[in-house]
């Protein structure tokens, strides 16, 4: 009976740790294994380095989950909070670079009718990118059931898009099956 019970713990701790990131340091930026946002306990689900022409390194960045997941469909698609947070590590890049890429990346990850449905607010969620990008520069995505998608960039809230449907297309952007793999990897912790 010991032997049963000691077992079912040490399974129930391997699938606990194999969910579970410890914090992490990813080009001199430090990510947490764990932060409260909206009032929730979000865990480090994978980090990732974002990097043009293989060699620029563009930004490191964290995905947070409530309930961390290796799978993609389920970090896109549940509800719950979400914390995404970027530390840029260039400033390479324009704010109007980064709003042509923010709605090109949109329009190529995501479902087209979706897009046509959603494209107010994915020209809205770009014209918040309003900042040239610098070394140190910071972006925070926050997904809030009931409330929305938030982004925070350089410590100024820019503002809110309502609804589940465009923070789905959101996170489909960096998880779905069309987002940069190696980004997608990082982020789902594979």
């Amino acid at each position: 009976m010991f032997k049963k019970a000691l077992l079912a713990l040490l399974a129930s701790l391997f699938v606990l740790s194999s969910t579970m990131v410890s914090a992490v340091e990813l080009k001199g930026v430090n990510f947490p294994e764990g932060k409260t946002i909206a009032g929730k306990e979000v865990k480090l689900n994978g980090v990732a380095l974002r990097k043009a022409l293989g060699f620029i390194k563009i930004f490191a960045g964290g995905l947070y989950l409530e309930n961390p997941t290796t799978d993609a469909k389920q970090a896109i698609e549940t509800e719950q909070v979400k914390y995404f947070y970027l530390h840029y590590l260039t400033d390479l890049a324009t704010a109007e670079k980064l709003q042509e890429g923010f709605i090109e990346t949109m329009v190529d990850t995501n479902p087209a009718d979706l897009v046509a449905k959603h494209d107010a607010e994915i020209k809205q969620y770009a014209s918040w990118l309003d900042l040239d990008m610098e070394e140190g520069f910071t972006s925070e995505s926050i997904y809030v059931p009931g409330k929305g998608l938030t982004l925070i960039l350089n410590g100024v809230e820019k503002g809110t898009i309502e609804g589940a449907e465009f923070a789905q297309m959101y996170y489909r952007y960096s998880l779905g099956e069309k987002a940069d793999s190696d980004l997608r990897d990082g982020y789902l912790g594979l």
